[in-house]
């Protein structure tokens, strides 16, 4: 009997115009000491296979089939039989940890939330360290009166595992755990994981749109697509013999390709030279600076018409602190030179009509777009401000055009951005920067958030607008395979300092720090 069998499982919501079947007739099984890999992209329906395991999917949804836990019916179980199962023989590791854990109370009260009162009859002070221990976290025994927002986003999901393996569950369920962490971060996690299951042992069910993830870390798979499961089977034999035209989109959908021949003699179009972000540190009653945290600290970089220079590092690193310098949103101190002016020091109503051709596009396009302004009025913002285009039609022509540029068509225009997918609301983000026909452009990890399938999409449309508009890119990220596709030269940030720098085929071939190669593993998952 399998630890888990899922036997023509739907689920579906009903509302004024009809039902909406979100899962529909799907069936897996998961053995002990498994790991089943659930793939497919945003919308597919895996997040709420995995909450209906645990009998968790929302109130209003309709739900038919079986999901048997160990023999035990979970569809239609009162919940005092669920009360037994949840977090004690399945555990639950949650796609964002900022939002899962509660921000009013501290570490070691959330995790000693999932542990029996009395631990061998020594409370649940011993047991909370040892899940720090086995998650990694030693350092933090005795921090346990730190609240998540003092954490880092790999140590806010390493409670997250502590909480889920805190009960030696059969079962771990985890939902996207890496998503939202650096490549280097992902990579420990993934092996931790790996370790855990190993160790315990248990099974679990592991749910990605990564494919790279699953070729590395996973037994079987089952991919999903618009609420079925199109195709499963051994991991070795889904990726060497897709059957499914998803499946094969799927596993095509990896950023793959180089940037954009560079002109040879292309000028300087963005510099900067010996540029400084210091942030102070005030402590006592006065508040007096007592040190600095030094977010970029003395860089300098060129960067060439029509051109894109790839910022890589992880979080902390300082490559956002350094496009936002570049932009003149933040102090700093040092040179930056825009088609030969330096405007380091040029005041606000000086610098605003540059800001037409200096532009930027937001790691996170839900919350730079305002949800009470439709599209057109997004989009128009910016054509006011710089009295870009004089009449109202001229201004409609514009967004029009830009729209359709960027793959969304025209009549989308009003519409509000909760009404959009997450890849087309970048696209809306990025055709927001390009209606006013910038110079250069500041791309903070326009594609860290989305599918894989998403992200090619937006690289493949990023290049064509350089190629159309003569644009010079800065792109933030760190990911390195998204940087290769797009980047002609790349820089290497930690701690706010460049570690290395060059062409980007050089630095793959031959990196030459080894910050710079655990980067190129960890994207590439070249340990797990």
């Amino acid at each position: 009997m399998p630890l888990l069998a899922v036997e023509k499982f739907a689920l579906s919501f009903s509302n004024a115009y009809g039902e909406f079947a979100a899962v529909k007739n799907i069936s897996f099984a998961i053995e002990k000491g498994e790991m089943l890999a659930l793939v497919g992209e945003s919308g597919s329906g895996k997040s709420l296979t995995a909450l209906s395991c645990l009998g968790l999917q929302p109130g209003s949804a309709n739900v038919s089939g079986s999901i048997r836990f160990d023999g035990q019916e979970m569809v239609g179980a009162r919940e005092s039989v669920l009360r037994q199962i949840r977090g004690k023989r399945i555990g639950m590791i949650f796609q964002e940890p900022m939002t899962a854990l509660n921000p009013l109370h501290t570490i070691g009260r959330q995790i000693g939330e999932a542990i029996p009162a009395l631990v061998a009859g020594s409370g649940p002070g011993p047991a909370i360290r040892r899940g720090l221990d086995q998650v990694g976290l030693s350092h933090l025994k005795n921090r346990l009166d730190a609240y998540p927002h003092q954490l880092s986003g790999g140590e806010r999901q390493r409670v997250m595992i502590a909480m889920a393996i805190a009960n030696k569950p059969d079962l771990l369920i985890a939902d996207e755990p890496t998503t939202a962490v650096d490549v280097t971060i992902q990579l420990h996690l993934l092996k931790l994981l790996k370790e855990l299951q190993q160790s315990m042992p248990m099974a679990i069910l592991f749910i990605t749109h990564d494919l790279t993830i699953v070729r590395r870390l996973a037994d079987r798979v089952a991919v999903m697509s618009k609420g079925e499961i199109v195709e499963q089977g051994a991991v070795k034999d889904i990726f060497a013999h897709p059957s499914h035209p998803y499946t094969q989109h799927l596993l095509a959908s990896e950023p793959k390709g180089a940037p954009l021949p560079a002109p040879a003699d292309a000028k300087p179009l963005m510099q900067c030279e010996e540029l400084k972000v210091y942030f102070p540190i005030k402590k006592g009653l006065l508040q007096r600076t007592v040190d600095y945290i030094k977010a970029v600290d003395g860089l300098t970089i060129t960067i060439a018409e029509m051109s894109t220079l790839g910022v890589v590092g992880e979080s902390g690193s300082g490559k956002t602190t350094l496009g936002f310098a570049l932009l003149r949103l933040i102090k700093s101190e040092g040179k930056i030179v825009f088609l030969g002016r330096d405007i380091a020091r040029l005041q606000s109503k000086a610098m605003r009509p540059l800001r037409q051709q200096i532009q930027v596009v937001f790691q996170d396009p839900y919350s730079s777009l305002n949800p009470r302004m439709t599209i057109r009025q997004i989009i128009e913002e910016g054509l006011l401000v710089h009295q870009a285009h004089s009449s109202e039609n001229e201004r409609i022509g514009a967004i029009d055009g830009i729209l359709s540029d960027v793959g969304l068509s025209p009549e989308m225009k009003e519409r509000y951005p909760h009404e959009f997918s997450g890849g087309q609301r970048q696209r809306i983000s990025i055709a927001r920067a390009m209606v006013l026909k910038p110079r250069f452009v500041v791309l903070d990890e326009p594609t860290s958030a989305l599918d894989l399938s998403v992200q090619v999409q937006i690289i493949e449309l990023l290049k064509k607008l350089q190629s159309k508009h003569g644009l010079s890119y800065m792109f933030i990220s760190h990911d390195l395979r998204v940087v290769k596709a797009i980047a002609h030269r790349i820089i290497v940030m930690r701690g706010g300092t460049i570690v290395e720098q060059g062409d980007t085929a050089a630095i793959f071939a031959q990196p030459q720090h080894e910050y710079t190669r655990a980067l190129i593993e960890a994207a590439f998952m070249k340990e797990v």
